[in-house]
């Protein structure tokens, strides 16, 4: 004996599969909402207040990048930016260059030292490294300090270093 649906069951049946189509992915992650790379997020503060401060007229290099690529240029008041470090490396250099006029620039240099490890996050996410920061150094032309707020690099988009400026009091 065959049994068959009734008409009257066909269209409650497709109202059901519809209504289950659009909760069920409901139930799945939205795909990856985290940032997809270990990138150490750099804030600037004021060695004088140690309130956060936007700089103006520098460029942000990294050393032995190719080409002289620069990650950032004069021109733009920053607040914060990303430096990124080499995977394939345990150390990254940047230089800071301060244009105080046409013709006279300063120039700072921070080097990061760091061990690195491939981090498998998600489906989503992927792979990626993350960073173990272990040692800094740094020249102090126009930089008062650089603080390390948490040496350890993941993808959360967090300020892990402080950049002290030498500014006057307000």
């Amino acid at each position: 004996m065959i049994s068959r649906c009734s008409s009257s069951l066909l269209p409650l049946a497709a109202v059901a599969a519809l209504i289950l189509s659009a909760i069920l992915p409901g139930c799945n992650t939205t795909g990856c909402t985290d940032n997809q790379s270990a990138l150490p997020l750099a804030g600037f503060y004021s060695a004088a207040t140690g309130q956060a401060i936007s700089v103006d007229g520098f460029d942000i290099a990294g050393v032995g990048a190719p080409d002289g690529a620069l990650l950032y240029e004069w021109g733009l008041a920053r607040s914060e930016v990303y430096l990124p470090f080499r995977s394939d490396a345990s150390s990254t250099a940047y230089t800071f260059t301060y244009h105080v006029d046409s013709i006279t620039t300063v120039t700072d240099r921070i080097d990061f030292t760091y061990t690195s490890e491939p981090y498998f996050a998600s489906e989503e996410c992927g792979a990626m490294f993350i960073y173990q920061i272990t040692g800094m150094t740094y020249t102090r032309n126009l930089i008062d300090s650089v603080a390390i707020l948490d040496s350890l690099v993941t993808n959360t988009n967090s300020q892990r270093i402080h950049i002290y400026f030498r500014t006057s009091p307000q």
